[in-house]
């Protein structure tokens, strides 16, 4: 069983299904993660209402059939994500999985929204462990980089707080997360801490390839890329996104009308999505939140089988006819001036 993950164990996994998934070196940090990972944004309303014990049998199944990497954060439901996920890894092997988790980014009002500082870092990480009821996690990222009021915060406070987490033996590696992968980048040159991992989100999409043009930096500085929500937090999906996204109306229009003909045609735009995001081979793993079993199912089947010549030909047609014609494929600065505007900056 030698060319099975570091995370298998015997009488805990489906050893078929471990054996069917891929699994990547996640950069310098030696983990061997699987290609599709889990999203914890889902577990905390974000995305509309949803069942806890179903979520909490999500968590176990994918899990059970090799998915080994999991993603949460104090910002998903303020904490309620980190309790459904601590509530879901009770019984399960430690060694099964890995976790991340974040600190940085806290409240829904403007003014409690964020917080870089060393003291808040380090009480926030410690209710974190509590939410979890772990002892440790294997990834402690600073959440959202591009809106501290300087990236010498980060660099100065922020990193080096989770540095000492880390010599402590409270968490094993460092990631940066954030939406203008630039500033990832920016942080990485910048800063003498040991990186390991980037996280960025919606830029490797049916609609955005941006962080494509990184992956070099990336990979010359051996830093584990993870490709967050190829969705695009709902809007590469047959239920549309939420309320909230920052997309533009012409953007939201377009997808929503590919995703009308993807129905029409026997298919799910999320498919088409998440096959399209797996093609890359320069990414690690692809986090997808998943709130339930239907979700999960059809998204490992994406990383089983694929789609089909069928879906093959309707994912050009889609892209000709509708996500073409998109202009504004990102909303970069777009959350960063309103976040600024609302706190007088």
């Amino acid at each position: 069983m030698s060319n099975l993950p570091a995370t298998y164990v015997e009488g805990f996994h489906d050893l078929e299904a471990v054996r069917a998934m891929e699994y990547t070196s996640l950069g310098k940090t030696g983990l061997k993660v699987s290609k599709l990972s889990l999203g914890g944004g889902t577990f905390g309303g974000n995305y509309g209402p949803f069942d806890e014990a179903e979520a909490i049998a999500t968590i176990r199944e994918a899990l059970r059939l090799g998915i080994n990497y999991i993603d949460t954060g104090p910002w998903y439901g303020q904490g309620l994500s980190e309790r459904i996920i601590g509530k879901a890894l009770k019984g399960v092997p430690r060694a099964a999985y890995y976790l991340a988790t974040k600190v940085g980014r806290y409240e829904l009002d403007f003014e409690n929204m964020f917080d870089f500082s060393i003291e808040k870092s380090r009480r926030s990480f410690q209710e974190s462990l509590e939410r979890l009821q772990l002892d440790y996690v294997d990834v402690l990222q600073v959440h959202d980089i591009e809106f501290a009021p300087s990236l010498d915060i980060i660099i100065t406070q922020t990193l080096p707080e989770i540095s000492r987490q880390v010599s402590q033996g409270r968490a094993r590696f460092i990631g940066i997360t954030g939406y203008p992968v630039s500033t990832l980048k920016e942080c990485i040159e910048k800063s003498n801490i040991n990186i390991s991992m980037i996280l960025s989100y919606a830029r490797h999409t049916l609609i955005d390839d941006t962080l494509l043009q990184y992956v070099p930096f990336f990979h010359e500085h051996n830093i584990g890329i993870i490709n967050a929500s190829a969705p695009c937090m709902g809007l590469l999906t047959t239920r549309g996104p939420p309320d909230w996204h920052p997309a533009s109306d012409e953007t939201k229009k377009q997808c929503h009308e590919a995703a009308q003909y993807c129905t029409d045609h026997d298919s799910g735009l999320e498919r088409l999505a998440v096959w399209h995001a797996l093609q890359s081979p320069d990414i690690a793993t692809h986090l997808i939140g998943m709130q339930n079993l239907e979700q999960l199912r059809t998204n490992l089947d994406v990383v089983y089988n694929g789609i089909t010549d069928k879906e093959r030909t309707l994912l050009n047609e889609v892209l000709e006819r509708y996500l073409s014609k998109i202009k504004g494929t990102h909303w970069e600065n777009k959350e960063i001036k309103a976040y600024k505007a609302a706190m007088g900056m």
